[in-house]
């Protein structure tokens, strides 16, 4: 019971308390953006930059196509289901089986998180980019300038 008053009133503090941090100078160094502080490896470079290449569309993702294994990574998979992304023009790769890749990816596109789309060599965006096309018709239209959908559906959504 002692603990109580003592814990409640450290709980009341300011949670930031700028004036103390901003003199410390562990703070400064923790709060430091270092980019690339694990620099790519030419190899993984290579790999990757071949893999983007692989095909005109290709989705890093957690998972195959057929089985996702996050949330993300299959609200993708059916986005591009739904913008009619022909299969001949489609690869995946698994960042779950290769943590070079897994890591590499991230460094390689300067983004945070998988899954990742790029559609002739150029990163489009995560999951949360590729909802937000979707949903305004973006997606859409660079799929049908890209020719990267089945033959009839870019006649379809013309209709």
């Amino acid at each position: 019971m002692l603990l109580r008053p003592a814990l409640s009133a450290s709980l009341r503090l300011p949670t930031r308390p700028s004036s103390l941090l901003s003199k410390n100078p562990l703070f400064s160094l923790l709060h430091t953006h270092i980019p690339n502080s694990r620099p790519l490896s030419t190899t993984t470079h290579a790999a990757i930059t071949k893999a983007v290449s692989s095909a005109p569309v290709v989705l890093f993702m957690k998972g195959t196509p057929e089985t996702p294994q996050c949330g993300f990574s299959r609200a993708s998979i059916q986005i591009l289901g739904l913008q009619g992304v022909d299969p001949a023009k489609f690869t995946a790769f698994n960042v779950l089986e290769d943590e070079e890749l897994r890591q590499g990816i991230k460094e390689f596109s300067d983004w945070p998180t998988i899954p990742q789309l790029y559609v002739e060599k150029e990163f489009v965006g995560g999951c949360d980019i590729l909802m937000s096309m979707h949903q305004s018709g973006e997606l859409g239209k660079l799929l049908e300038e890209k020719g990267v959908l089945v033959e009839g559906e870019a006649e379809e959504g013309k209709a």
